[in-house]
């Protein structure tokens, strides 16, 4: 059995797709048909149940897997210990991010972190709070900006910042002129407004669902979208409301903004760096955390609650 071996199981049982799988790790197909046949031959079992269009993991092959991304994981660990035993600066570090997070996060955090360790490379994976919070608990990230609450149990993680979370109605709504003031909202006044969401997937969808909820109502969802600033631009054309965190807010100097509005009960989220429990952190990680603690902290406390930034 070869180490290599190991990685091609683990990475067809990810893709489910032979051809997926030889893209994502750069080799012909045949040559990782015939690899994995070659692995399923020796260990006297089949791993995978292949179908027309995609592969399905066997009894076998699920255990399999299992045990070899443990030790794909500790033979990573174990590169990691002594590259910081010999106090090298080279390292690489897979970052995680949600789009709408990256997006706002990444630029302050990067170019610092790049400056004091030009030697670290980083990789980003983008994808939606469900399957990042799923990549990071498969261990295949090292770390992932996410929101609370995580209900993966196998992860833990650092705060970095706790937000506010806003309602953005159109410039010309009945109480758009309540943000020139000190006075709140309340949602429940919102029950009959159409409201702007994020797809499914997404935790600010989620969000935005248990928060009506909690005003005595479900929103009324009338449009949908992947993008925080497409969500923006049609709030900001008449087309409904919905909540915004402070930090993607869009400033006074935009021509296509929103009004926001603080609610009530002053709803916030929390963004953590987070990662799989027991998994090794290495300096590169405690680097990149440390680095976004202290960056992501600061722009806070400057911006302060309904900043216009």
């Amino acid at each position: 059995m070869e180490f290599r071996q190991l990685l091609y199981a683990i990475q067809i049982a990810a893709e489910k797709n032979f051809s997926r799988a030889a893209e994502k790790l750069h080799i012909a197909q045949p040559s990782l048909s015939q690899q994995l046949s070659k692995l399923e031959k020796e260990l006297g079992v089949l791993l995978f149940h292949r179908n027309t269009n995609s592969v399905e993991l066997t009894h076998a092959g699920a255990v399999f897997v299992d045990k070899a991304q443990k030790i794909v994981d500790m033979v990573g660990e174990i590169r990691q210990e002594m590259d910081d035993i010999s106090q090298l600066r080279k390292g690489k570090l897979i970052i995680g991010s949600m789009p709408i997070t990256g997006a706002h996060m990444l630029p302050l955090v990067l170019p610092v972190f790049r400056q004091r360790y030009p030697d670290i490379e980083i990789v980003l994976i983008e994808e939606t709070s469900a399957n990042l919070t799923q990549l990071t608990a498969d261990g295949r990230t090292d770390l992932s900006l996410l929101s609370l609450p995580l209900h993966e149990q196998s992860l833990e993680y650092d705060v970095l910042v706790e937000e506010e979370i806003r309602l953005a109605v159109p410039p010309d709504h009945p109480f758009a002129s309540m943000a020139s003031g000190d006075g709140t909202v309340d949602l429940a006044r919102f029950e009959r407004e159409p409201f702007v969401v994020l797809k499914k997937g997404q935790g600010l969808r989620q969000t935005a669902i248990d928060l009506c909820l909690a005003a005595g109502f479900a929103p009324r969802i009338a449009f949908e979208s992947s993008n925080i600033e497409t969500v923006q631009s049609l709030v900001a054309a008449g087309m409904g409301v919905a909540f915004v965190p402070a930090m993607v807010e869009r400033g006074k100097w935009s021509e296509n903004a929103p009004v926001y509005l603080s609610i009530a009960s002053r709803p916030t989220r929390t963004l953590v760096i987070a990662r799989r429990k027991g998994r090794y952190v290495s300096k590169a990680a405690e680097a990149f955390i440390s680095t976004a603690r202290e960056l992501i902290g600061r722009t806070r406390i400057e911006r302060g609650p309904g900043s216009d930034g």
